[in-house]
């Protein structure tokens, strides 16, 4: 598992590979953005045995105000998660189970966690042919089939889910040159902690399972400072001919950086050679 900012123990770039298939390999790579504060990400990319299977354990997590939230879901969500005793026999529940009782848990400790947030979007790859996804907020897991993009996530718009947000007893500002914000205040519909905002906000994820087949060719999973001035297939695209993981990330990042990006930014590929 592996911090966001680069420091001597915490590297922000990064690959490794299945032991059980040779042909499966994930690279990372983070950079900081333009604002005045720390990193606020966090991610996880790595492969580990659990019983008989072999799991890739994948994540983006983008902190806001602060990255604690997002500091403790990269050391407990997967551990959650893991513990389900349905996450693979009604593994939609399972995870659904885990994403709350996470939230519950930042919840409890907002007095050292703080008052701050965190979006996730998880990827479970089980045995290299099962890929479960799962995801709230902003940051996005992309595969790309046949040379398409194909979205595994939704993107938790605060404008998508304004009913939502107004049975709550919220409300969606709509600014002229700002985005939707929830009761004026956070760009998403859905995140762990922000305990200010709890009673109007959900941290339900969605879910997405899929089988790999031989016509995926990589998943990308990345935070919105990338999807902010990159669409799907743009991403796809930019990375397609790229047959090194964690080249692939940089590359990835680099094109973001190159139409402007300010945003903190975090990318995983998972190449299925």
């Amino acid at each position: 598992m592996v911090k966001a900012w680069p420091s001597s123990s915490a590297p922000d770039t990064g690959k490794g590979k299945s032991k059980r298939s040779k042909h499966i390999t994930h690279g990372f790579h983070m950079v900081k953005g333009k604002s005045k504060h720390a990193m606020e990400d966090y991610l996880v990319s790595e492969f580990k045995q659990q019983n008989d299977a072999e799991l890739g354990l994948f994540a983006i997590f983008d902190g806001h105000l602060g990255h604690d939230v997002a500091n403790y879901l990269q050391n407990h969500l997967f551990e959650n998660i893991l513990k389900e005793p349905g996450i693979w026999t009604d593994t939609e529940s399972a995870i659904k189970s885990a994403y709350s009782r996470t939230d519950d848990e930042i919840l409890e400790k907002s007095f050292s966690l703080g008052k701050g947030g965190s979006t996730a979007v998880t990827a479970i790859l089980k045995d290299g042919r099962k890929l479960i996804v799962a995801n709230v907020g902003d940051s996005r897991a992309v595969i790309c089939k046949n040379g398409v993009a194909l979205q595994l996530s939704v993107d938790h718009e605060p404008s998508k889910e304004k009913r939502m947000i107004e049975r709550r007893g919220g409300f969606v500002s709509n600014l002229p040159g700002d985005v939707p914000r929830v009761d004026g205040q956070l760009a998403v519909a859905r995140a762990f902690g922000d305990k200010s905002l709890k009673l109007h906000l959900s941290s339900e994820p969605d879910v997405s399972i899929l089988t790999i087949d031989k016509d995926v060719e990589f998943l990308i999973l990345a935070s919105d400072g990338i999807w902010k001035v990159l669409s799907n297939q743009e991403a796809v695209n930019s990375i397609k001919n790229i047959k090194d993981a964690q080249s692939a990330a940089k590359h990835l990042i680099g094109e973001a950086l190159s139409r402007n990006s300010k945003d903190d930014i975090s990318c995983i590929v998972v190449k299925f050679n």
